[in-house]
């Protein structure tokens, strides 16, 4: 999917990303994958390594989705604790998903040093810390863990090396970091190298999983005939009910904030707090830039981005007098599977020979870099042990009272239906600002743009029905069940929506 239309910055964005031209006609090929980001393009290029004939299709630009707006953070520290993963999965699972993520890093690794990609690739230490209101016990139960999961250097520190008291901390040695729209970028150049295809500005209306070979068809009503389909869209859009019941949408937030060279040390940073903060430092020409995320909350479900903003830096300044301004700041998408673990290899519904990434948990370079290598084997036909943890259609009956929150939480969202607009009349509404209406039974989405102009779009979201809600700072129009986006003009964004919103009726 391709990248906001807001407000909000990445920092990744000054990268030159390469442009490809439009499906213009129908084609076929041994795979094809949808989605141009780390997940997508990961399995292109290892398939192409293979000698498949492989077609990408992205709706927008290379890495202009989620991949663009990451803080590329890469380590098998998983975000949702190992305590917690064990306790879901057991000390096996645990153990896989920890090196499922080493893997990964050791992968991308790899691909940079046999292509010679300059993409600042640096191992460092990460560092796990107490949010303010947590006990030490938080750690020593983190740190049994770990060692069930196999990371045996895992060490407890008093403190992580920044410049404030942390509190004690555990540290863990063997993670990364990199520049990822550098990296990517430079997949693309291989893929194409091995005679793989690539097509931006495509948008992909339907995806059919035929029998034994897959048709992919365009808004333009071009089609692709593959032997088997990749759908690393984020949010999946090959698999319309499922997987969506089983994982929540959730923003996150980003500031990067200028700080002279070298005085933060290098690391990747978490802290235990909820929602946690997440830390790092990406070098610049004559300067760092410190990194800072957090503040996150559930897709459409709250429009207050100036605020999380605000209290990411109040928090930043308050711990490194060092900073200078706030160069950058942007929001991502962070789909959140009930059970902690992704959600990759095969279409859950049945569909034959189409396969799904999604579900990155926070930690989408690894799962998405891991998701290639798996989708990768499953299409290739080589067994790989980590197959079963990964299924779409796996039942994780420990994860049961989460499920069912969530799941509670996207239905109270169709309250929206019998609530009153926002405005009475487009006339409440300054330019480049958007709100919803009511008329008669009917919400809807207006926007003024710059000009003054006022488009009108159905608020119903086009993929299960819910009432989607006017983004502020990104300038999109979001919906609250399944994190589906559309820009100001009802375009789709993000899936799972795959149509856009339609023009209301009068």
């Amino acid at each position: 999917m391709h990248s906001d239309s807001g407000h909000t910055t990445s920092i990744w964005m000054s990268a030159p990303t390469p442009r490809f031209a439009s499906l213009n006609e129908d084609i076929a090929t041994d795979v094809c994958v949808v989605g141009a980001g780390i997940a997508g393009l990961t399995t292109a290029y290892l398939l192409a390594r293979a000698g498949q004939s492989v077609v990408v299709l992205d709706d927008g630009q290379v890495g202009g989705g989620e991949t663009g707006r990451t803080t590329a953070h890469l380590s098998f520290v998983i975000d949702d604790r190992f305590n917690w993963i064990e306790r879901l999965h057991g000390e096996e699972g645990l153990r896989l998903a920890v090196e499922s993520h080493r893997s990964a890093i050791s992968r991308i690794e790899r691909i940079v040093l046999e292509e010679k990609i300059a993409c600042d690739f640096q191992r460092l230490d990460g560092f796990l810390f107490l949010g303010e209101d947590d006990k030490e016990d938080l750690l020593d139960k983190e740190l049994v863990a770990a060692e069930l999961g196999g990371i045996s250097d895992a060490l407890r520190m008093e403190k992580a090396p920044l410049p404030f008291d942390t509190g004690p901390c555990l540290r863990f040695p063997g993670q990364a970091q990199f520049h990822p729209l550098k990296y990517i970028n430079a997949l693309t150049r291989c893929i194409v190298r091995d005679g793989g295809k690539i097509y931006t500005g495509t948008h992909v209306s339907e995806i059919k999983g035929k029998p034994r070979r897959p048709m992919i068809t365009t808004s333009d009503k071009h089609t692709v005939r593959a032997n088997a389909v990749a759908v690393a869209t984020n949010s999946p859009i090959s698999d319309y009910v499922i997987t969506h019941l089983k994982q929540s949408a959730y923003r996150t937030f980003v500031i990067g904030v200028r700080v002279p060279t070298k005085s933060v040390p290098a690391g990747l940073y978490w802290n235990t707090a909820q929602p946690y903060k997440y830390i790092r430092i990406q070098p610049m020409d004559d300067h760092d830039v410190l990194l800072v995320g957090g503040e996150d909350h559930k897709t459409g479900q709250a429009d207050d981005a100036d605020a999380r903003f605000a209290r990411l830096e109040s928090w930043t300044r308050a711990r490194f007098p060092m900073s200078r301004d706030v160069a950058f700041r942007w929001s991502g998408q962070v789909l959140e599977p009930a059970d902690g673990l992704a959600f990759i290899g095969r279409n859950p519904d049945g569909a034959q020979n189409i396969y799904l990434a999604t579900g990155d948990s926070g930690q989408g370079m690894t799962h998405g870099t891991f998701a290639g290598m798996l989708l990768s084997d499953l299409i290739l036909g080589i067994q790989n042990p980590f197959e079963t943890l990964y299924d779409p259609k796996r039942v994780s009956p420990r994860a049961a009272i989460e499920l069912a929150k969530e799941n509670l939480n996207v239905a109270a969202q169709f309250r929206d239906y019998l609530t009153p607009g926002e405005i009475s009349s487009s006339d409440e509404l300054a330019p480049g600002s958007g709100a919803l209406m009511r008329r008669g039974l009917k919400k809807i989405a207006v926007y003024r743009d710059e000009k003054g102009k006022v488009h009108e779009r159905s608020a119903v979201c086009t993929h299960l029905g819910c009432i989607v809600d006017w983004n502020t700072a990104e300038r999109t129009w979001d919906c609250p069940c399944h994190g589906s986006r559309f820009d100001p003009f009802g375009k789709v964004i993000n899936g799972p929506a795959i149509a856009p919103l339609p023009p209301a009726v009068a």
